[in-house]
């Protein structure tokens, strides 16, 4: 930042590239540590936020994108994107320590559920909604009391079959922006609900196809596309009692630009509850493992996320979901400036960047002969006086660890 020059936010013009706030990047919407400056809102928003910025002194010289630009919104508050709603302020209840246990049992309760009511499904039965809202109501009270450990869970991925694996993902996930959001208790079953139940409609498409290492043909993918109506239809003539959760099912695969399926649907006319749809499925399927791709490392997921805002996904809900998850959730393994290999335990959500970390691997990248625990919110520096910080997120079976295989 040496070349960076001090700028208060009452000067900022469009084309200038910020390198650093006056104050952490987690504690703004600005996750991405640096970016060029292409919009009004931008300026407004770090106006927001900061008294001042640091800019390279060649800003004149930086020029905005201009192809695929966003598709215009307004800003919206939470109230008008969820009206009618008393909203909470949700607080962390319990620490990581007395959380995991509880959300342990939690997410096997889930994770039985859904193989039951997956497992019914796939036989040519209906929904047994009873039993889903059973199953999801341990995980969303472990969320709300404190959220780390079950996104812990959710990173561990220790279900074998992709498509109940996934559905256990992106409920947690979802759960965890509308506590972000503030969201009812009401809304937080919606969202566990149609989080869980997005891809059902899978169990009805040829596995063939779903688990194919190369590029499908159109017609191939108009088969897999057509899950969505399948999942519809897995609701019979049951139902189900709000249109959250069919808006979940129905719009996950819509986007803000209308690139999207199985409408085409634009902004504001896909329904808020498939725009978080949409987040979460997103993230959950890019940094899993794919027959045809290999998962991302969350930082980068997130990066894919925030590009992505204004033209895939709403700008508003992008921004309050890394606040929810941070750059570096629960879970993922890293690389520390010492060059040991960690694994993410908890965060503190006022200082994302100062996780508390299980180191795997020396810096040699040889198993320690047992994992130990770092709080880098106290331990700033290495032994040798080095300042300690996270360098990176790493794939998750880099160097050959086996994230399921990791017990606390």
């Amino acid at each position: 930042m040496s070349d960076a020059v001090k700028v208060p936010t009452s000067e900022l013009a469009i084309g200038m590239h910020v390198t650093a706030l006056d104050r952490p990047w987690l504690e703004t919407p600005f996750l991405l540590q640096g970016f060029v400056i292409k919009e009004d809102n931008e300026i407004d928003r770090l106006r927001e936020y900061c008294e001042f910025v640091f800019v390279l002194p060649t800003y004149q010289f930086a020029k905005p994108k201009t192809s695929l630009p966003p598709v215009p919104q307004r800003r919206r508050t939470r109230e008008q994107l969820f009206t009618q709603r008393s909203f909470t302020k949700y607080e962390d209840k319990t620490n990581w320590e007395q959380e995991y246990p509880k959300a342990k049992e939690a997410v096997d309760e889930l994770s039985r559920g859904v193989d039951e009511v997956f497992t019914a499904v796939e036989s040519g039965g209906s929904l047994e909604m009873l039993k889903v809202k059973g199953a999801v109501q341990p995980m969303i009270d472990s969320i709300t009391r404190n959220p780390d450990a079950c996104i812990w869970l959710a990173r561990m991925k220790q279900v074998d079959n992709y498509t109940y694996q996934h559905a256990l993902g992106t409920s947690i996930w979802a759960v965890a922006l509308g506590r972000q959001l503030g969201l009812p208790a009401q809304d937080l079953r919606s969202l566990a609900i149609g989080g869980l139940l997005m891809d059902v409609g899978k169990l009805q498409v040829s596995q063939d196809l779903l688990h194919a290492e190369r590029r499908l043909t159109p017609e191939e993918f108009q088969h897999v596309k057509e899950h969505v109506s399948h999942g519809i239809a897995s609701f019979g003539d049951r139902g189900v009692l709000n249109h959250d959760v069919m808006d979940m099912v129905a719009h996950h695969h819509e986007r803000v630009g209308g690139s999207g399926y199985p409408q085409g649907l634009k902004g504001d006319d896909i329904p808020v509850f498939g725009r978080i749809g949409a987040i979460v499925d997103t993230y959950d399927a890019i940094t899993s493992h794919r027959s045809y791709s290999r998962a991302l490392p969350p930082a980068q997921a997130v990066k894919h996320l925030y590009d992505g805002r204004g033209r895939e996904f709403q700008t508003e809900l992008v921004e309050e979901f890394i606040q929810a998850i941070g750059i570096y959730p629960a879970g993922t393994l890293v690389e520390l400036s010492s060059g040991e290999i960690a694994i993410i335990v908890a965060e503190y959500r006022s200082r994302r960047l100062r996780p508390r970390v299980m180191v795997l691997l020396d810096r040699e990248k040889k198993p320690l002969d047992a994992p130990v625990i770092i709080d880098m919110l106290t331990q700033t520096h290495t032994e040798s006086g080095e300042e300690l910080s996270i360098v990176g997120s790493l794939e998750p079976d880099a160097y050959g660890i086996d994230m399921r295989g990791i017990k606390l």
